[in-house]
């Protein structure tokens, strides 16, 4: 059976201020999201399995990014820990959907940080080949497996 990939595109809304950076982007401001998980693997070569033909029925590949990354992200603020204490603090009066991360919250980061949170969900027989994330319609970052040994 050939190998084949498979796309899903999402979109989401996500606020983000870069700490300590040169630019206009130190500032909160936002932006509309593309998101693009493409799964590798062979289709289902089964005639009693209603998904035959399939490596994986679109609705689950939804649902699993729409748990895990979409409801998260989707209208939230993202910030970094190092950020300063007192911009951190007046976070949880001023917003309802904000989270204090880890990491930078640039593009290249956040790409990671999906395919990080893909991974660790999708079923044993599935493969994650790349994540495609536009920040905005000419600019975007991606992950690939391959790149990752994964």
């Amino acid at each position: 059976m050939p190998v084949i990939r498979i796309t899903k595109e999402f979109n989401f809304e996500m606020a983000h201020a870069l700490w300590n950076y040169n630019g206009l982007c130190k500032n909160i401001h936002g932006h509309s999201y593309k998101l693009f998980v493409t799964i590798i693997g062979e289709p289902i070569n089964d005639s009693f399995n209603p998904k035959n033909g399939m490596l994986v029925d679109f609705g689950e590949l939804k649902s699993l990014v729409k748990e895990n990354i979409i409801s998260y992200y989707d209208h939230s603020l993202l910030l970094f820990k190092d950020s300063p204490e007192e911009l951190l603090s007046k976070v949880s009066q001023m917003f309802e959907k904000f989270h204090i991360v880890d990491f930078q919250p640039t593009c290249e980061n956040l790409v990671i940080d999906i395919a990080n949170k893909i991974l660790n969900k999708l079923p044993a027989s599935l493969k994650l080949h790349s994540i495609r994330l536009n920040e905005t319609a000419t600019a975007f970052a991606e992950w690939h497996a391959v790149d990752n040994n994964k």
